[in-house]
This record gives structure tokens, sequence and C-alpha cells, in this order.
């Protein structure tokens, strides 16, 4: 039988993809007491990175937050690697930290970011709301528009 959450992503249209595997020398998530700690994840899709480009230049803001809600997904998919399979041990999310590939001049940070935070309490109510900062970065890897990483408090 599904989780409560499982449920939720089911009704929500969201299949969570195999988590990825890290483009370096790090883990994808650490597990220390009862927090997870997942590396920074990118919007990787099923044809591979969905979005790449800066904000303010080769993407807009409703397109960048496509890409974190599509990061966010790749999240989710760490954590429920680092949870045993079971997304309903999680008890919040603590904290996220977003990364916006961005021109020198755009200010909307918040507002892109806003596509993987939205995305977590459509999913867990008030349990996915979170602190948060959202900052604009010169360059990401692979040129991706968008990176989250994030702390989750587990069961």
């Amino acid at each position: 039988m599904a989780g409560k959450i499982e449920a939720r992503l089911k009704e929500l249209g969201i299949e969570l993809p195999a988590p990825s595997q890290p483009a370096g020398t790090y883990v994808p998530f650490v597990r220390t007491g009862n927090l997870v700690f997942i590396s920074g994840q990118g919007p990787v899709g099923p044809k591979g990175l969905e979005y790449q480009g800066k904000v303010g230049k080769e993407q807009d803001v409703d397109a960048a937050k496509a890409a974190a809600r599509l990061t966010m997904i790749n999240v989710l998919a760490q954590l429920k690697a680092a949870c045993d399979g079971d997304l309903d041990r999680v008890q919040r999310c603590v904290k996220l930290l977003g990364f916006v590939n961005s021109t020198p001049e755009f200010d909307q940070q918040p507002a892109v970011i806003n596509g993987g935070s939205d995305l977590l309490v459509e999913i867990f109510g008030d349990a996915g709301r979170h602190a948060r900062s959202a900052v604009s970065t010169a360059s990401l890897p692979f040129q991706m528009t968008v990176e989250i990483e994030a702390i989750f408090e587990i069961a």
C-alpha cells in the first residue's frame, strides 16, 4: 500500500525519477541523526538537463520557476532514497538554499525559487514550509538555470 506522501504525489501527477548520481566527489545526501542534507540538485528531466542559461537573458521568470519545480522533484528523489523509500518519514523541510543563474540586474530570485518551495507545500502541507535563502550566482554547473540544496527532518 502506498503511503500518504506517495498518494499525494500520484494525485499531483508527479512520478519521482531514480535519484541521480553525483557529478563530482561528493555524496547525494548525508543522514545524521534525524536530519537529511540533500546535495545541490538541478533541473534534470527525462530528456537530460532541461533548463540552461541565465534568468534575465536566455530564461524568463516563468521558465525559471518551472526549473525550480523540476529541481525540487530531483531533491525529493534523493530524499526518498535517504528515507529508504518511505517519504512518510519526513517530519518537515527545515531549510532550502536556492541558487539562480541570472544576469547581474535580475532581482527576482525569491520568485524563481518559489517554484520549488510551493511544490513542497503542495505535497507536505505545513511540514513543507521552511526557512530559505534564494541567491543569484554568476554561473552554475553545466549552465543550469537553478540549483537547490535542502535539509529535512525525518523520523
